[in-house]
């Protein structure tokens, strides 16, 4: 299916939708530094400005919309967050794209903070929006664990099917495959894959190899109760990888399950690593 990417980054969920036998045929973020990465690793098809300023008509039509609108206003980790929040109303945007293209899908993620913002309120109110311009709506909160990831990663997806298609269209979300060690054992499923797994066969960046980014930030290792200097169980998956680093609050880069320094580029990106989910739609 063809796909609008919005608030795209530097193109994770747009990767996996192109493993999944997608096309994406437009995508924008105003990062320059991400659209650039986009653009050496995806494709052409990006356009860096801010959504604002873009109307409808300059987009593409498709079969999809897909976007995690900025977040930070809605995270638990926002001791400000409230309602009336500035960044919470870019989802506004996603809002208006959907309504003007009139996709049959939408998907758009968040964090988990989004279902409880204003005493659920929030949530609630982005639901019947999607819904008055047309769209059946469900939503599901994962982790990412869950599915073979090594990363305790907690997002929600928000799945929206064009009211004039048949129920049997709707979008499906997958099912997990994996288990914190104890529910996999009573279950059957596979036990979560853990940090010091997925790092294992790599070796020490001070070490000769010849891995592409494998460096780290020799910010000092302290271990105390704040993100970010929290240490590193080798037995469970990776704390969650946080998007930070760019003068935009600080380096957060996640101890080695050793705890000796802090996690390289590569190591970071194999902890992100995951077997893509079948991103299932009908026509």
């Amino acid at each position: 299916m063809k796909v609008i990417s919005l608030f795209s980054g530097a193109g994770g969920l747009d990767l996996g939708l192109i493993q999944a036998g997608h096309e994406i045929v437009w995508a924008n973020d105003f990062d320059a530094d991400a659209v650039a990465t986009y653009r050496r690793n995806i494709g052409e098809h990006i356009f860096l400005g801010d959504i604002c300023a873009v109307p409808s008509s300059a987009i593409p039509d498709a079969d999809v919309v897909v976007g995690g609108f900025p977040c930070q206003g809605f995270s638990q980790a926002n001791m400000l967050r409230f309602a009336e929040d500035e960044r919470n109303r870019l989802y506004l945007e996603f809002l208006r794209i959907v309504s003007d293209k009139q996709p049959l899908y939408f998907l758009a993620e968040n964090v988990r903070g989004i279902l409880s913002l204003d005493g659920g309120r929030a949530i609630q109110k982005i639901e019947s929006d999607f819904a008055a311009v047309g769209y059946r709506v469900t939503k599901r909160l994962f982790n990412v664990a869950d599915f073979g990831v090594p990363q305790l990663r907690r997002r929600v997806i928000i799945a929206g099917t064009r009211s004039d298609l048949p129920k049997e269209s709707d979008f499906q979300f997958p099912e997990p495959t994996h288990a914190d060690p104890k529910k996999a054992k009573e279950s059957g499923m596979k036990p979560w894959v853990t940090i010091g797994e997925a790092l294992a066969a790599y070796p020490e960046p001070d070490a000769p190899h010849s891995l592409h980014n494998h460096v780290y930030s020799l910010y000092k290792v302290t271990n105390r109760n704040f993100t970010g200097h929290r240490r590193t169980d080798s037995n469970k998956p990776s704390p969650t990888i946080l998007a930070r680093g760019n003068g935009g609050g600080g380096v957060c880069a996640i101890q080695h399950p050793k705890n000796h320094r802090r996690m390289s580029i590569r190591e970071q990106a194999a902890v992100l690593a995951c077997p893509h989910w079948v991103i299932r739609f009908q026509c």
